[in-house]
């Protein structure tokens, strides 16, 4: 069998590493090796911060709600529950979005939320 070099593929493998950490400082965009170590790090912080992000943007979601809720006179939890027991299906994406964009639409669901809770 024919001995194997392997200029082409170590080039073309050195070539995908170098592409991915063109935005990096110092040594770690111009040499191999180090480069190497620090595309492994970024992709497993990428790989971490895709689960923080989801978690993070929750939180600033119900911060909103909350914040909203306030100005009708409900507290975040007794807002969300009177929405459960009126059967209002919304998720906290949506109700963030329209407390910020539309206060009106937020009141109403707020309303729904207090007559919910009176009832029960």
């Amino acid at each position: 069998m024919a001995r194997v070099k392997t200029g082409f593929t170590r080039h073309r493998r050195h070539k995908a590493v170098m592409k991915a950490v063109r935005g990096h400082r110092g040594a770690r965009s111009t040499r191999f090796s180090t480069a190497k170590e620090s595309l492994l790090h970024a992709l497993a912080y990428a790989t971490a911060h895709r689960k923080l992000r989801k978690r993070d943007m929750r939180r600033l979601w119900i911060t909103r709600i909350n914040a909203a809720a306030h100005l009708h006179g409900l507290s975040y939890s007794k807002f969300i529950r009177g929405l459960k027991l009126a059967e209002v299906e919304v998720d906290r994406k949506v109700l963030a979005d329209l407390s910020v964009r539309e206060p009106a639409a937020f009141a109403s669901l707020a309303q729904a939320a207090q007559t919910a809770l009176a009832t029960a």
